[in-house]
């Protein structure tokens, strides 16, 4: 004998409904925590991560230091005299050959982004440093000129530009 309620429902329809609801729950808070575990680290995804920096506040002539992947990023404000003497650079003198223009980005030749590593043995240069208004690197005495192109030293190579770009005349994005 099965007892009715007035409005048609069973007290089976009331466990069918109750035991449904507890495995939904119960798969839910089984699923939840395995998914996530599959999405990378916090600091893995900041680690790689574009980071986009305003230059607005950088005065001509001033260089900051932001990081990207753990690496340090030299961003120079470069004065006309520093862009017209890494232009008029003899390139078949240099160690490793590339002209200004192949080191920065069209219409923003004032900015100079490098990564602030040493090629010679992963130190970090000073920057306005030198004999050549650039960088220099006090540990073996590479020089790089404003532009960060090895000029003296036993460094093999330029200063490693990262991939970046400008969003707006005072903003660029780094990776």
């Amino acid at each position: 004998m099965t007892t009715m309620s007035s409005d048609g429902h069973s007290r089976r329809d009331f466990l069918f409904i109750a035991t449904g609801t507890v495995a939904a729950v119960g798969a839910a808070s089984t699923l939840v925590p395995l998914i996530s575990q599959m999405n990378p680290d916090a600091s893995t995804i900041a680690a790689g991560a574009p980071i986009e920096v305003d230059l607005a506040p950088v005065a001509e002539g001033q260089a900051i230091k932001v990081f990207w992947r753990g690496k340090p990023i030299y961003i120079n404000h470069r004065t006309k005299k520093e862009i017209d003497e890494a232009k008029n650079v003899d390139i078949n003198s240099l160690p490793d050959p590339q002209t200004d223009a192949q080191r920065t980005k069209q219409g923003h030749e004032q900015w100079l982004v490098v990564i602030g590593i040493c090629t010679h043995l992963g130190c970090v240069p000073l920057d306005h440093q030198g004999d050549y208004d650039g960088f220099f690197c006090p540990c073996h005495g590479s020089q790089y000129d404003s532009s960060g192109r090895i000029r003296r030293g036993p460094a093999p190579a330029n200063l490693a530009i990262p991939p970046y770009e400008f969003v707006s005349d005072s903003k660029v994005k780094i990776g």
